[in-house]
């Protein structure tokens, strides 16, 4: 006999985790007091072994109870107790809270021994991990059911602890929460804020698309429950978020949250609203100042996609090493069969490189690539500006600093674009186009004509400092900082916990050693100085790593050591 399961509260975790109970052999009772949403499921979900119910009292025969109800004490204690009255002695209960007690709630509902906690992250099925929390409590019998109800319903169980995990989510709904705010402001839209995210951080969901999946009022509920724990400021439910929740607009499970759903629950693509005026200007030849990894990275993508290029650098050396450079790594692609060996001789053939600004005089666009310092960008931009032909396009790649201020010291801002390329330029699919109050409408065509031409994805934003990803993802990661030092979870915790459960590829602490904390310190003040409330404020404890020598990967050691056989050992 399959096990007959019930799902109290069919929102996004309900509904989800009925699909793939459903899919996997098992028999629903699916139970919800909104008839709208009954009609959805029916529509999504229809089939033999569903049943749909508006009373509990439909549940009398179900082996196990889901509780899938808002993020709500009382609620969930109301119902639980309810159940207990309603169901049958032996069934076990699982509730899904992700930030309330589970104790208090096994106790409330006056079976204790029968009352396990299920905390998914990411709702089935998109997500595929969850944890079962358990109490002193609950019974053998009960986590055996629990256990072959989640694997039933095609779900890994980890077990990466109630604190780390909430850890966790406090780091990624206040991410969310300011991705929220950029919407609201107008700075992007809702689809490029979800690709900046995804792949400038290589997110398997862009945190808009995310709230979605999870529930708007669930993220909207965490988050209260978050700030009356903590008093910080990032929690504070965005003005759009409440407004969203209030007029019913909840994700995935309504049809319509920050994207609207089909009856299948898919996504469906908003029609075209890019504004590009103005034809693209003819670009025949570029150039790239700069020869560290950005620069020779842009100027390799400009060659390959069949653009002659001249990489002009401070010295004779630098220039041949670049060359080298991007030498070698086309011999790569040509040792991995992705390029043939004529095809690389001909791209080689492409490539200039020089000191000297004067080799510029040709190019239709330059792009800056320098170091993050306004005196030397500065410099740089006058000495391009000087060197090149009339409405030849300046791009630079600043990704802190401000793009009008760099167009104001050449004689053409309506020529100057930002186009902030992601490390390494040659993989990284993003391309963030920052056009100024300045900028011409064909000078923003061409600059996504060129994206195009280079096969990267253009967003585009306004000129404020950090743009999309680093307005976002810098702030995050001081959070992950700051919260080492109130709360007792370790650095291994918190990054295990947001790979395991939010599907990131790196946790934010190695991401930080990876990106150099020197570096990140540095945008972390380039952000906060731009910001009336100074926030974010970067984390003392990244202040004392840096200025210790521990600068992360490039030094051996920053939040964790890294041995000499290249594994890293996290500092608890």
């Amino acid at each position: 006999m399959p096990l007959v399961i019930g799902v109290v509260g069919l929102g996004g975790l309900g509904e989800g985790l009925a699909k793939v109970l459903l899919a996997n052999g098992a028999e629903v009772i699916g139970v919800d007091s909104d008839l709208d949403v009954l009609s959805r499921v029916h529509r999504r979900l229809s089939g033999p072994q569903l049943t749909l119910a508006t009373e509990l009292v439909d549940l009398k025969r179900a082996d196990l109870v889901v509780e899938a109800l808002p993020e709500d004490f009382h609620t969930k204690e109301t119902v639980l107790r309810r159940l207990v009255d309603q169901c049958a002695p032996g069934t076990v209960f699982l509730t899904t809270t992700p930030t309330l007690s589970v104790a208090q709630l096994a106790i409330a509902s006056g079976a204790p021994d029968r009352v396990i906690g299920l905390r998914y992250e990411i709702p089935p099925p998109y997500g595929h991990h969850a944890s079962l929390i358990g109490t002193s409590m609950a019974s053998p019998e009960a986590f055996h059911l629990a256990r072959k109800a989640i694997k039933l319903a095609g779900t890994e169980i980890v077990d990466i602890g109630v604190r780390p995990a909430e850890a966790a989510t406090a780091l990624l709904y206040a991410c969310m929460n300011r991705t929220i705010d950029l919407a609201d402001a107008g700075y992007a839209t809702i689809e490029d804020l979800d690709t900046a995210m995804k792949l400038g951080c290589g997110l398997k969901f862009g945190p808009l698309h995310l709230l979605d999946l999870i529930g708007l009022d669930t993220v909207r509920a965490a988050l209260q429950r978050l700030h009356e724990i903590t008093g910080e400021d990032s929690y504070v439910p965005s003005q759009l978020l409440d407004r969203m929740v209030e007029e019913g607009h909840t994700g995935r499970k309504s049809g319509q949250g920050f994207h609207r759903y089909d009856d299948h629950g898919e996504i469906i693509p908003p029609p075209s609203n890019r504004v590009t005026n103005g034809e693209p200007r003819e670009i025949q030849r570029a150039g790239v100042v700069g020869a560290g990894l950005m620069g020779r990275g842009i100027a390799e993508i400009l060659v390959v996609a069949g653009i002659p290029t001249t990489l002009v650098a401070r010295t004779p050396e630098k220039a041949e090493a670049a060359q080298d450079r991007i030498r070698a790594s086309l011999t790569r692609l040509v040792q991995k069969g992705r390029m043939s060996e004529q095809d690389r001789r001909d791209v080689l053939a492409r490539l200039t490189v020089s000191t000297g600004y004067d080799t510029l005089r040709d190019a239709d666009i330059v792009i800056e690539a320098v170091a993050e310092d306004m005196t030397v960008k500065r410099a740089v931009l006058q000495g391009i500006d000087g060197a090149t032909k009339p409405k030849a396009i300046i791009a630079t790649t600043t990704s802190s600093l401000s793009v009008t201020d760099c167009a104001n010291v050449t004689s053409r801002p309506e020529d100057v674009i930002g186009l902030h390329f992601f490390n390494p330029a040659p993989v990284m699919k993003l391309v963030e186009i920052v056009r100024t109050d300045h900028t011409a409408d064909d000078v923003h065509a061409t600059a996504h004509a060129l994206v195009k031409w280079l096969r990267k994805t253009a967003v585009d934003c306004a000129d404020r400092v950090g743009f999309i990803v680093n307005h976002v993802l810098f702030p995050y990661l001081n959070d992950a900082i700051r919260m080492l030092a109130r709360t007792d979870v370790t650095v291994e915790e918190i990054d295990t916990a947001i790979v395991t459960a939010f599907h990131h590829p790196m946790g934010p602490f190695t991401l930080l050693d990876t990106i150099g904390l020197d570096v990140s310190l540095a945008i972390l003040e380039t952000l906060s100085a731009a910001s009336p409330t100074g926030e974010p404020a970067p984390a003392e404890e990244l202040r004392l790593l840096v200025e210790a020598g521990h600068l992360g990967r490039k030094t051996g050691s920053g939040f964790r050591l890294v041995n000499k056989g290249k594994q890293e050992i996290p500092l608890h």
